[in-house]
């Protein structure tokens, strides 16, 4: 796969920890970020957790909907291994968030999933012509047909499933606010998921997830995270999987006029699995998620997004549709 890379944007969300300096914060920050991949949410529980900012002991409710569609084609020239996913994954999520004091707050969230042979094959063909891009994943595939298959070293062969609706493993976090800049939360995911295998973790998984955030400018606020997770080996791909996890984060919101917001987040994950021979599964993930929101006098939040793969060849998604609200 070959793809043009949005280079200045990358270097400036790169190099923003460094021009960081201690000034005035508002409320405004990055929207949650977490894989939607299946190979990925199915091994680790590390995400991005925006600074949460107090929120006077009220319940806050949070919906997010994500849309996205993915060709991973590796077969190497010897045979004997094998990855296709050729898929269109939705996730819609509902999270709650409570303060218990002015420097501690609990999560909780659930979502609904589904993974499909899908119908906008046609279109990104079109939208990567119109960007100059070529995708030759996506060339060797037919338009709208599922394929989720692997062959592991050793020949075993595992094969997934398409799932209309299934309810996604549940997760709850407890964070306390290290200062007006920073927070640290421990994230626990619980095995609930009722789709069929391939698709939830089968396991509990735990993350750490340190966030720190800081004004460049009365327009432009800086947030980074780092993020270490554990999640136990399980199932018919356990001798491949790793246990043990690593994201860092680095982002910006900007606002151009009012009370709308444009913003990106670049996203780095720590492989997945090893010892594969394929490239898709033993590489890390690099994801860019960048969009716009509006926050209302309310202090209602809207947003749409997208997220794109500026680095092809490892297991982030080719394009992330992303809507969201906060109330």
């Amino acid at each position: 796969m070959t793809r043009a890379t949005p280079r200045m944007l990358l270097a400036l969300l790169t190099a923003a920890p460094a021009m960081a300096a201690p000034a005035a914060l508002g409320a405004q920050g990055l929207p949650v970020f977490a894989p939607v991949n299946p190979v990925a949410t199915s091994r680790s529980g590390v995400y991005f957790e925006p600074y949460r900012a107090p929120h006077a002991e009220r319940w806050e409710l949070s919906v997010a909907a994500d849309y996205a569609s993915m060709v991973e084609l590796n077969t190497p020239d010897d045979r004997l291994t094998r990855y296709v996913l050729d898929a269109e994954v939705m996730r819609v999520g509902l999270r709650l968030a409570r303060d218990l004091s002015p420097a501690a707050f609990v999560l909780a969230g659930i979502e609904a999933e589904g993974a499909y042979a899908g119908i906008f094959d046609g279109f990104l063909d079109w939208y990567h012509d119109a960007l100059g891009l070529r995708v030759r994943e996506r060339d060797k595939r037919p338009h709208d047909v599922f394929t989720y298959d692997l062959v592991l070293p050793g020949g075993e062969i595992v094969q997934r499933r398409p799932a209309g609706f299934f309810l996604g493993d549940l997760r709850a976090g407890l964070g306390v606010r290290l200062s007006t800049w920073a927070q640290t939360v421990v994230s626990l995911t619980l095995p609930t998921a009722t789709g069929p295998p391939g698709y939830g973790r089968g396991v509990p998984s735990f993350a750490l997830l340190t966030t720190a955030r800081t004004a460049l400018h009365p327009r432009l606020r800086y947030e980074g995270s780092v993020g270490l997770g554990y999640t136990p080996s399980t199932g018919p791909l356990s001798p491949i999987q790793r246990d043990a996890f690593v994201a860092l984060t680095s982002g910006l919101t900007f606002r151009p006029w009012g009370k709308q917001w444009l913003y990106a987040n670049l996203f780095y994950h720590s492989p997945y699995y090893h010892d594969t021979s394929l490239r898709a599964l033993d590489r890390k993930e690099l994801s860019l998620d960048f969009g716009w929101m509006l926050l209302t006098r309310g202090g209602r939040e809207w947003r749409i997004g997208l997220t794109e793969d500026p680095e092809p060849g490892g297991p982030a998604v080719d394009l992330i549709l992303r809507l969201g609200a906060r109330f």
